[in-house]
């Protein structure tokens, strides 16, 4: 074999591990929001949001782990869209994942739309509200079954709701 054809094969051979479970279709490219979406200038939500808050949700920040106490939140409700208020997750589907960040079985359906990150070089599986197209967190393949998907947030990118109250309306 000659040497330019061994480092041709070894270069394609590298692709194969990033073309992983994570990327089925399910997952990636799932459909936006029924509920339409919800569109503000950078100086509209400057002004409605924290600076962390911004940060994370509109330049596609990542809080420290352990930095949110919804890491810690065990009640019954609903997790929601902190910019625009669009329920995100139900409670039922959170676990406790030992990774410092709030951790899903799966979203609400329609409620997050997918794409692919490129920024730490393998890909991966970003989400973001589907409404607002506030960025929430990455998917991973090391959740628990039955679909073994880690849907990892930003807990600032989140409020809670408890069961008991009522949901605030879709900021507009």
């Amino acid at each position: 074999m000659k040497r330019r054809t061994l480092l041709q094969t070894l270069a394609i051979a590298s692709v194969f591990p990033l073309l992983s479970a994570c990327w089925r279709t399910p997952v990636v490219g799932e459909a936006a929001s029924p509920i339409g979406t919800l569109k503000k200038s950078n100086k509209e939500w400057r002004e409605l949001l924290s600076p962390k808050a911004y940060q994370i949700l509109f330049e596609e920040a990542t809080e420290r782990p352990e930095s949110s106490n919804l890491v810690y939140e065990d009640r019954e409700g609903t997790f929601i869209c902190a910019a625009c208020y669009l329920p995100l997750f139900n409670s039922t589907h959170k676990y406790e994942s030992w990774t410092g960040w709030p951790s899903f079985t799966q979203p609400i359906p329609g409620h997050v739309a997918t794409k692919i990150d490129f920024k730490m070089i393998k890909p991966r599986v970003e989400y973001h509200c589907a409404r607002c197209g506030g960025h929430q967190g990455h998917v991973f393949c090391d959740g628990p079954p039955p679909r073994g998907e880690r849907w990892c947030n930003n807990g600032i990118a989140l409020k809670f709701v408890p069961k008991n109250e009522p949901l605030p309306a879709l900021r507009s």
